[in-house]
C-alpha cells in the first residue's frame, strides 16, 4: 500500500470529492491516480483540477504596489488556506476485488487521500475492459484530453514494467470506440495523447 498522503477530504458525493492539502506539501499533479481507504474498502480516483481560492487578504496584497518576499512567503506557508484538488471517482476495491463501478457510499470529511503507487495503478488499469473511462468522459468540468493523456502515460509506464507493452494501444482503441460520434473531442483527446507520447514511432490516427 502507498503511504504518500496527499491530503484530507473537504467534501464528497458518490461521483467524486474535493481534497485539501497545505501549500507547503506539494500536491500531486493533474491526472494523478489516488485512493481513499475506508476500513477494508478503498475508492480510486483521478485528480482533474487543482485550485487555490483567494480571500480578502490575498486581494489586498495583490492590489498593493509592492509586496515583500517575506509577506508573500508568510501568506503562502503560515496561513491555513488549503490547496484544493477535485477528484473523479473511477472505481473501488473491497478486499482484493477491484471493480470499475462507483463506490456505494462516498467517503467522509477529513478522510485521508493517498497517491497510488505504480503497482496500484497497474492493478487497477489492468482490470476489466477500461470501464472507468466513462467517468472521465462524463465529468464536464474536467480537461478531458489532458486527463486521458496524463493517465495513459502513467498507466502505460506501469504496465510496461511488467511486459504489457500494448496497454496504451488497446486503451486508445477503446477511446476511439467511445468517441466515434464526437469527432471534435476525439480529435482533441488523440492529439493530447500524441503529445504525451512524443517518442512514439507513429502518430495516432483515426478514421
Amino acid at each position: 500500500m502507498s503511504e504518500i498522503t496527499a491530503g484530507r477530504l473537504l467534501r464528497s458525493n458518490t461521483r467524486g470529492c474535493v481534497v485539501g492539502c497545505h501549500v507547503r506539501h506539494a500536491p500531486p499533479a493533474l491526472g494523478s491516480m489516488v485512493y481513499i481507504p475506508i476500513d477494508e474498502h478503498r475508492i480510486y480516483g483521478l485528480i482533474y483540477d487543482i485550485h487555490i481560492d483567494d480571500d480578502g487578504l490575498v486581494r489586498q496584497l495583490a492590489a498593493s504596489e509592492s509586496v515583500t518576499d517575506e509577506v508573500i512567503l508568510d501568506n503562502r506557508y503560515n496561513r491555513n488556506t488549503p490547496i484544493e484538488m477535485s477528484i473523479i471517482f473511477i472505481g473501488h476495491q473491497i478486499g482484493n476485488a477491484i471493480t470499475h463501478l462507483l463506490p456505494p457510499n462516498p467517503p467522509l470529511s477529513l478522510d485521508k487521500m493517498y497517491i497510488c503507487s505504480e503497482a496500484e495503478i497497474r492493478a487497477f488499469s489492468a482490470h476489466g475492459h477500461f470501464g472507468y473511462f466513462r467517468y472521465i468522459l462524463a465529468e464536464q468540468k474536467a480537461p478531458t484530453a489532458d486527463l486521458f493523456a496524463t493517465h495513459l502515460k502513467a498507466a502505460q509506464a506501469a504496465q510496461s514494467n511488467t511486459g504489457n507493452s500494448t496497454w496504451k494501444d488497446r486503451a486508445v482503441e477503446e477511446i476511439i470506440v467511445l468517441l466515434m460520434n464526437n469527432h471534435d473531442l476525439l480529435t482533441n483527446v488523440l492529439g493530447a495523447i500524441s503529445d504525451g507520447f512524443p517518442d512514439a514511432e507513429e502518430n495516432l490516427q483515426h478514421d
